[in-house]
């Protein structure tokens, strides 16, 4: 078993100590840091440390990839560093003293955006597991039992809850990094999914807000118009909070903040983000239509390299938010499912053309971390950086797989994990589209585990 404390101790000697952190989080495999002065950590080194499987460094912001116990490492981290702890108000009021930039803003907008969605994952994991039991056993494939057993309607509720009541979730998420509590962001997801409220809008019956006109939305399953009616709602709580005396504050600020709140919330702010999703969409939508299949292959060709330098999130939450809204992701919405299987074959044509025991036995390391543990990092960055070559191996993968799934119209109805079981996000639609994902993935692997074994070592390189 890894000894997550000496990891902890290791990582934070080498990145300067306590003193040189401003903030450190993590999301499901990298430790997060903001660092005061950045050029303190040696990359080499930190590669060295038992546990760590790489490290990236993007604007404002040095990563440490630690894979799947990345959690642990957090937590002993957080003891014995004593970091970790900055409060949301601690981090504004450090932004605010940076320079604004478009650049800083979509950072900001992107990092909110992520902190809201990633604690989701275990959630819609679940709830996604679900649907691919009822598509598996029920009559879609196997028959085992009927849409009308009971334990297909237990199956299925129990996804349609995962996904419906995001709002409410989502809602929590941003409450947290926003500062305030938790449960008043919940509660504004609650707002938005009110039955009163979605009666309503299902009878289209006309609605005011202090006589204000109201667009009607259901908003289940949506993720957008809840991260913007919240981060208004803190505005506003923050300001409420900031007049109000300490001893009203308890009842009175919560009151008031909503009560002002809700005319933005229900007629500007969520509409917004309805409008927001459904253009993001419609664009992914559209592209798809005017690239056909090359547009698929092209976007799971460069996928990985945009999971690099961290573009990649602002393709997938909209993607992501798209896919809540319909149950269905399409096109070049899916195209990272095949470069990830690229990543697997690179990883596999490696360990099978490396002569040097060491270096072999890290490539199936890295093949097993990511087709079974759903970490990639230690390919990209303990492979291909130092291979260049087999970068080539990752587009192509990419590439030949999204090809094939352009032409063939593969679709997602499971979000799964990154690992094997991502097979599983093909069911709940026709067999052929199974089979059709299933070939896909399977293409992007063979072919880059081809090249990698081919052509992705110069002789030089497989002397050493």
């Amino acid at each position: 078993m890894a000894d997550y404390k000496q990891i902890a101790k290791s990582v934070l000697e080498a990145v300067g100590g306590s003193e040189n952190i401003e903030m450190v989080t993590h999301c499901m495999t990298r430790l997060r840091f903001n660092l005061k002065d950045d050029t303190i950590p040696n990359d080499e080194i930190i590669r060295e440390v038992d546990g760590v499987s790489g490290v990236a460094r993007n604007p404002g912001q040095y990563q440490i990839i630690i894979g799947t116990q990345v959690g642990k490492v957090y937590k002993e981290l957080c003891e014995i560093g004593d970091v970790g702890k900055k409060t949301a108000d601690q981090e504004q009021k450090d932004r605010k003293k940076e320079k604004i930039s478009f650049k800083s803003a979509g950072n900001a907008i992107l990092n909110y955006m992520t902190g809201c969605m990633t604690p989701m994952i275990p959630v819609l994991l679940a709830a996604g597991l679900c649907r691919t039991l009822n598509s598996v056993l029920g009559p879609d494939m196997l028959g085992l039992y009927g849409t009308e057993s009971n334990l297909y309607i237990l199956f299925d509720f129990i996804f349609d809850a995962g996904l419906y009541f995001l709002p409410i979730l989502v809602g929590a998420n941003a409450a947290k990094i926003l500062g305030i509590n938790q449960m008043l962001g919940a509660f504004i997801g609650c707002i938005l999914l009110s039955p009163d409220f979605m009666s309503i809008a299902g009878a289209g019956t006309p609605f005011t807000v202090y006589g204000i006109p109201c667009t009607l939305t259901n908003y289940g399953q949506t993720v957008i118009p809840v991260m913007i009616s919240v981060w208004v709602f803190s505005l506003i709580y923050k300001l409420v909070q900031k007049f109000m005396p300490d001893l009203l504050t308890t009842i009175f600020t919560p009151f008031l903040s909503v009560i002002i709140s809700v005319p933005f919330i229900l007629c500007l702010c969520a509409p917004l983000g309805t409008i927001i999703g459904s253009g993001i969409g419609a664009g992914l939508v559209a592209f798809g239509q005017a690239t056909g299949f090359f547009g698929v292959a092209l976007i799971s060709g460069l996928w990985e390299f945009l999971v690099m330098s961290g573009m990649h999130l602002a393709l997938m939450m909209p993607m992501m938010a798209g896919f809540f809204e319909t149950g269905v992701m399409s096109g070049p919405a899916q195209a990272g499912g095949f470069a990830t299987w690229a990543c697997f074959g690179v990883a596999l044509g490696a360990a099978l053309r490396l002569k040097n025991k060491k270096e072999k036995s890290s490539a199936f390391g890295a093949f097993v971390s990511g087709i079974v543990g759903t970490v990639t990092e230690p390919t990209l960055y303990g492979i291909c950086f130092k291979y260049k070559r087999c970068f080539i191996g990752l587009f192509l993968g990419g590439f030949i797989g999204g090809a094939y799934a352009g032409i063939t119209n593969v679709c997602t109805y499971v979000l799964s994990s990154g690992n094997f079981l991502s097979l599983l996000g093909y069911t709940g639609g026709t067999a052929a589209n199974l089979v059709n994902g299933v070939i896909a993935c399977l293409l992007s692997m063979i072919s880059a585990t081809v090249f990698t074994f081919l052509f992705g070592f110069s002789k030089g390189e497989l002397k050493k």
